[in-house]
């Protein structure tokens, strides 16, 4: 399906589903604002659980706007704060959920290579230039996905279920009542209309938007990162840059650089951040500055010009140089995406603090791929009371 042009590029995912148009309701019992893969995992699980309540997602935009549908497909094991208590295995999680709600996601978990630059590594299958010599140093749980294919999945399970989604419905405003009510701006075929809805219960899966709605102004940070894609590599080339296992990889020093093998043989490449960090290494990402009112709105960048781009050509001039079978390869897709930066590092999974008719979820460090599903179905549980909040604060 053919997407409107995007200020933040196109990734080479496609979503193949739009929600089936109806009109907003009055009232719902319970209200997901965010349609990627927290809120859509939450709502397909809300109705399976409880198929006789009333599930709405509100996206402000389309599906796949944010960052489910631009990330990279990395899925990655536990937190990047590392396994938190009572989190149990996400990426067992994260498969079961997939088989249960029939998403053919392509996901395969072959590992993930850690790289670095300083530790010794013997018998490396990757020998890269990039602020000295990157090599393999461990392998760790995780795999790829397809972004695309999770997102349209996630989607069709939820309205099959019946939820319903509305894109281009953005949450203005929220009033903390008893119920909670919601104020919507939709855009209905380029005509504005206004309404107000009335639910029991309200998830925040807003991730690094609507910070204001979901009170991590002052806690979180969110930035714009960025991915190219090659055109497909050959058999020789894969040989001789050490992907021919088809592992993705991500460094565990700085400058970061993180990629994946497409179905194609291209390959993604992934770094950088705008705004850009300013602290110290000990600090990264937050600074050594208070965050408080340094949230920023992201849709101000273009990858074609500006920060952005000049990011953007700096990931591309590091991948040429990674390896001389990268120096001269075409590059087929250039996109960011936005990713939310927390405190400690740690999602945010908790009540809202003006009420706790309202859960808010987010904040995923860049783990957020299988994390995020399998927290939208702890989510649903415990919107239902079938399951208390985590303890991670």
């Amino acid at each position: 399906m053919s997407r409107i042009a995007h200020p933040w590029g196109a990734p080479p995912w496609t979503i193949d589903f739009r929600p089936a148009p109806r009109a907003l309701p009055d009232h719902v019992d319970f209200a997901i604002v965010g349609g990627g893969f927290s809120g859509l995992s939450a709502a397909a699980w809300l109705r399976r659980l409880a198929p006789g309540r009333s599930v709405l997602v509100l996206e402000s935009a389309a599906l796949g706007d944010g960052a489910s549908g631009r990330t990279g497909g990395m899925a990655l094991a536990e937190t990047a704060a590392g396994k938190l208590p009572g989190l149990g295995d996400v990426l067992a999680g994260y498969k079961k959920i997939l088989r249960a709600l029939r998403i053919d996601s392509r996901l395969t978990l072959p590992g993930v290579w850690e790289l670095g630059r300083s530790a010794s590594a013997k018998c490396s299958p990757i020998t890269w230039s990039d602020s000295g010599d990157l090599k393999v140093v461990r392998l760790v749980s995780g795999g790829t996905v397809d972004p695309g294919k999770v997102l349209a999945g996630l989607a069709r399970a939820a309205e099959n279920a019946g939820a319903q989604i509305v894109e281009n419905a953005e949450v203005r405003a929220m009033d903390f009542s008893n119920p909670p009510r919601l104020h919507i701006r939709r855009n209905l075929r380029g005509r504005i209309h206004h309404k107000e809805i009335r639910t029991q219960q309200v998830l925040l899966a807003t991730n690094a938007s609507s910070l204001e709605l979901s009170c991590l102004r002052a806690a979180a940070v969110p930035k714009l990162t960025f991915a190219l894609a090659t055109a497909p590599l050959s058999t020789a080339q894969l040989d001789a840059i050490g992907l021919s296992s088809r592992r993705p990889f991500y460094t565990i020093d700085l400058p970061y650089l993180w990629g994946r093998l497409l179905e194609s043989n291209g390959v993604i490449f992934g770094a950088g951040l705008v705004p850009a960090y300013v602290g110290t290494p000990s600090r990264f990402p937050l600074g050594t500055r208070s965050i408080k009112n340094r949230a920023l709105d992201l849709h101000r960048y273009d990858v074609h010009w500006g920060q952005a781009a000049d990011r953007l050509h700096w990931l591309e001039t590091r991948v040429r140089h990674l390896h001389p079978a990268l120096s001269s390869v075409r590059i087929t897709h250039r996109w960011g995406g936005p990713i939310l930066f927390t405190e400690k590092m740690r999602p945010v999974f908790r009540r809202h603090p003006r009420t706790k008719q309202v859960i808010v979820l987010a904040g995923y460090n860049g783990h957020g791929v299988a994390l995020s599903v399998y927290l939208g179905k702890w989510a649903a549980e415990a919107l239902l009371a079938r399951r208390p909040l985590p303890r991670w604060y």
